[in-house]
Formats: structure tokens, C-alpha cells, sequence
């Protein structure tokens, strides 16, 4: 791992590192804050969303004041590997910066976008070999594509993530183009593949089910998206049909911005504390 810049931050200190990930089979770049203190400290890792890198939340999400107050560590990685030797597509919503944390099975993604195990191994254990987190209170959160990752990666892995929350997240990419779009190019014309990645199946097929309190969710309602793209109501749908607690938060004017993700941020990492807490 090599640290790329390091800054002091809310008396902790904000990282900037990079590391050859065995699942990308290229490097991949991350932040991690550290809280001031010894640890081990619980963790929330963040999944950004489409043309996202691990910059756009290290900068604008405003997070690190309130991740101090509570002593929560936060790691924010790449959406997708990149460089002149991985694939990409001239659409913003394929390829390089839109990684969807799935393991590409098709050519020419298979080769690099295997995002689902960097998330869930590789960037595992270069955080906790060289960040004093507790692998035992870890929960993750998202935005958009992210937001989408988030749900699905928890739902699949609640042993390791003990808390799960999401803004304006794309719940069911199985009915919507972006999600059709990526699934299709990333996996493959049969749609059975599809199903692990869509969280409204997975709760409905009771992924969720003792593993999860409550599940945080704030939608803007002036999110260009928010019809076509993003469709909370079909996650409130499959959660009602198998009991599932889930706070869906619908707020008037907000969009789809980092704007509206700093404005509640603080929010969801109280609601991250307090469940990573009972773990303790």
C-alpha cells in the first residue's frame, strides 16, 4: 500500500492510499479517515456512484466532523478499476467509473470489473492490515450505484456488514435502463444472473431477514432520476410483503447531488454508530 497524501482532519487524520488489488488486477485508489485515538474503531465504508471516484465523498460529502464525534472510521474506494489497460465505453454509465459491484462475467469487463470481491475481500484486508477498524462493527453505505451496492452487498454478506443504509440508490437494476443496461453488458443476456444483484429480490427472498433491524434509505424527491433510474417505492413494496423495517426518507426538493448527500449525511452516520455500537 502506498499513502498518496495524508491530511489531519477533525483531530484524526483523512488517508489517501493505493494498492495492486488481486480482483482488478490493477491498482485501485481509497480514503480512509481515522477518528483521533488508538481503536479499533467501528467502520462504514461508502459506495459512490456513477462517474464517482473515491474523491467525490472524501471531499464533498462533509462527513469526517460527525464520523469524529461518534469515532467512526470511514473508507471510501473507486468505483471501478481504471487505467489505459482496462476496458471502458464512451458512455458515462458503462465501464470505467461505473463498476455497478457486480463480477463481471463477459468479455471485455471479466478481465478487470470483478468490483463485488474488491469490495467484499480485497479492499478488506488492506483496510484492516493497515487501519486500526473493528472487522466486527463494519456496516457500508451508498449513493446512486452505490446506494445499490450497499443494499446488495450487505443483504449477501450480513456477517460482515452489521449495518446498511443508502442515498437516492437504484434498488431494483433489473427495472430500470441503467441498471438493465450494465447487467446486461456486465453479466450477460440471461437475466437469472441478474437476480443476486437486485436488492428488492433479495429482500423479498429473505436476504435480510434477522440480520437487519432497520434499513436507512433518503430519496430527494426533485431527483431527475427518481422515476425512471431510481424507484424507491419498489424496495418500500418488497420490505412491507416480508416485514423488513426500513426508514425511507422522502425529502422535498432535494436532487441527486453531493448538495443532498452532505445535508443528511450526518444522519446516517449516527444511524451507522448506534447499530455498530451494539456490537461493541
Amino acid at each position: 500500500m502506498d499513502i498518496l497524501e495524508e491530511h489531519k482532519c477533525f483531530g484524526g487524520r483523512l488517508v489517501v492510499a493505493r494498492h495492486d488489488a488481486a480482483s482488478t488486477n490493477c491498482p485501485m485508489t481509497f480514503s480512509v479517515f481515522v477518528p483521533e485515538g488508538a481503536g479499533p474503531f467501528p467502520v462504514m465504508t461508502w459506495l459512490s456512484g456513477l462517474t464517482c471516484t473515491h474523491d467525490n465523498f472524501t471531499t464533498k460529502a462533509g462527513a469526517y466532523a460527525a464520523a469524529a464525534k461518534h469515532g467512526l472510521m470511514i473508507v471510501a474506494p473507486d468505483t471501478s478499476p481504471r487505467g489505459a489497460d482496462v476496458a471502458n465505453d464512451e458512455a458515462y454509465d458503462l465501464g470505467q467509473g461505473a463498476g455497478f459491484y457486480v463480477n463481471a462475467t463477459e468479455r471485455p469487463w471479466a478481465a478487470n470489473f470483478q468490483m463485488y470481491d474488491y469490495v467484499t475481500r480485497d479492499l478488506q484486508d488492506v483496510v484492516f492490515e493497515n487501519f486500526p477498524g473493528d472487522r466486527n462493527r463494519h456496516g457500508i453505505s451508498g449513493h446512486s450505484m452505490g446506494g445499490h451496492g450497499a443494499l446488495t452487498i450487505a443483504l449477501r454478506n450480513p456477517d460482515m456488514f452489521r449495518s446498511v443504509s443508502a442515498f437516492a440508490p437504484i434498488v431494483s437494476p433489473t427495472r430500470c435502463p441503467w441498471g438493465q443496461k450494465a447487467l446486461t453488458a456486465y453479466l450477460g443476456e440471461d437475466q437469472s444472473a441478474w437476480k443476486a444483484h437486485d436488492a428488492t429480490l433479495l429482500i423479498e427472498a429473505g436476504a435480510a431477514k434477522g440480520h437487519f433491524d432497520d434499513i436507512l434509505v433518503d430519496q430527494g424527491l426533485a431527483d431527475n432520476f427518481l422515476e425512471a433510474e431510481l424507484k424507491p417505492e419498489l424496495l418500500e413494496e418488497a420490505c412491507s410483503r416480508v416485514g423488513q423495517n426500513l426508514t425511507l426518507r422522502r425529502q422535498e426538493g432535494y436532487d441527486h447531488s453531493y448538495y443532498f448527500i452532505s445535508s443528511f449525511i450526518a444522519d446516517h452516520l449516527a444511524f451507522h454508530a448506534e447499530r455498530l455500537r451494539r456490537n461493541a
